[in-house]
């Protein structure tokens, strides 16, 4: 109401669009307008509409509080001069222009809010056929932004049907400008490869990356085990892994996460995770006979570790045991029923003797399975 009483345009603009067309609830909504930012804040101000002050005043961009709710509106816009990271931007009132500096066809359409779709560029066909293309030239759209080349694969992960569904062009402009992705911050890059190793055909998209050459500029190793990856990522496909519990099946050793960490500078945890994967995925894996989780809990009931459970989830779903991740998380880890208390009451009195009957008992205990309890241990220690 406050825009159309000053006759700006408004219209809802990018993702949210893709995400409504495709039957999804868009998590953001960014809005568009003809307004520039000082005309917006102006009219908001008079409104008695909070603004919530950020930097993207200089693209273009108003932060507006409305219902306890943040909406971005951005004034439309050209790309004067782009160094493939950062864009300088000049505000326009043409439509079709600030489309046509949008990465692809299925980002690049607005929707009035009467309901009217506004579509330069085919992006609404391209999404009913499952199709992701750059709008326009695809090496003009990567050289503005040399991310654009993760935020492809991102999108055909999501909405492409089939993996191989590229056009020849595309692949070559990516191909040949993937050197580009060295000058890109990584974590931006990681942000971008972790929604791509939780999306779908994610085993065609790691292999593209490396048949692109593109790997070696994001922080993956030049030779990745692109066989252990095709087995895991196929394991894994149900069970809502971690990013890094993908990822880690490319690699050979815990350099490789090393490597993987100073280019990406990914979290404490993501690292603990790929290092606790590499060092334990080949040793630690389901016993023989009827107790196969027993490897499994003797290695956490051992373990001097915090998270230690969660690895060990996710080296389940790693080794694609899915019946037993089931079991391993509903069992509870069960308390040692003894105390250096009830050995002082038996009689046991120096510190060190307490200690080294604690830790027989516990192996007693752990042999049975973590089932004899106080009294069976006590008669067990008389016996010790």
């Amino acid at each position: 109401e406050l825009f159309e009483k000053k006759n700006y345009e408004l219209r809802i603009a990018g993702g949210a669009v893709r995400d409504l067309l495709s039957g999804v609830t868009p998590q953001d909504i960014d809005f568009a307008t003809t307004a520039t930012p000082a005309e917006m804040k102006e009219m908001f101000t008079a409104a008695g509409v909070r603004l919530i002050n950020n930097k993207g005043e200089k693209h273009g961009t108003i932060t507006a509080r409305l219902h306890e709710q943040n909406f971005e509106i951005t004034t439309l816009r050209i790309d004067v001069v782009t160094d493939g990271r950062h864009a300088e931007v000049e505000f326009t009132t043409d439509w079709h222009k600030d489309a046509e500096r949008r990465d692809l066809t299925v980002n690049s359409m607005f929707l009035g809010l009467d309901g009217t779709l506004y579509d330069f560029f085919n992006g609404y066909e391209d999404l009913k056929n499952k199709k992701i293309r750059f709008v326009g030239k695809a090496a003009e759209r990567i050289q503005e932004d040399y991310l654009r080349i993760l935020r492809y694969f991102r999108f055909y992960g999501r909405i492409a049907e089939k993996p191989g569904d590229h056009e020849p062009i595309t692949l070559q402009a990516i191909k040949e400008n993937a050197k580009g992705l060295a000058g890109i911050s990584g974590e931006r890059i990681w942000v971008e490869l972790k929604k791509i190793l939780l999306g779908n055909h994610v085993n065609h998209l790691v292999q593209l990356m490396y048949e692109l050459h593109i790997a070696q500029y994001i922080g993956l190793p030049l030779d990745g085990n692109l066989e252990e990856f095709a087995r895991v990522s196929k394991n894994i496909q149900n069970l809502s892994p971690k990013p890094m519990t993908v990822l880690t099946s490319l690699f050979k050793g815990k350099d490789d996460v090393t490597n993987l960490d100073l280019r990406l500078k990914i979290s404490k945890e993501e690292k603990n995770l790929g290092l606790f994967l590499v060092k334990h995925r080949q040793e630690l894996t389901k016993g023989p006979g009827p107790e196969p989780l027993r490897p499994y809990q003797d290695f956490l009931m051992d373990s001097r570790e915090a998270n230690t459970n969660s690895k060990i989830f996710e080296l389940l779903k790693y080794q694609g045991e899915e019946q037993l991740l089931k079991e391993m998380q509903e069992w509870t880890v069960p308390s040692f029923p003894v105390s250096g208390h009830d050995l002082r009451k038996m009689g046991v009195s120096s510190g060190k003797e307490i200690g080294t009957a604690l830790q027989q008992l516990r192996d007693e205990w752990k042999k049975s399975g973590y089932h004899m309890d106080k009294e069976e241990l006590l008669s067990c220690l008389k016996k010790l």
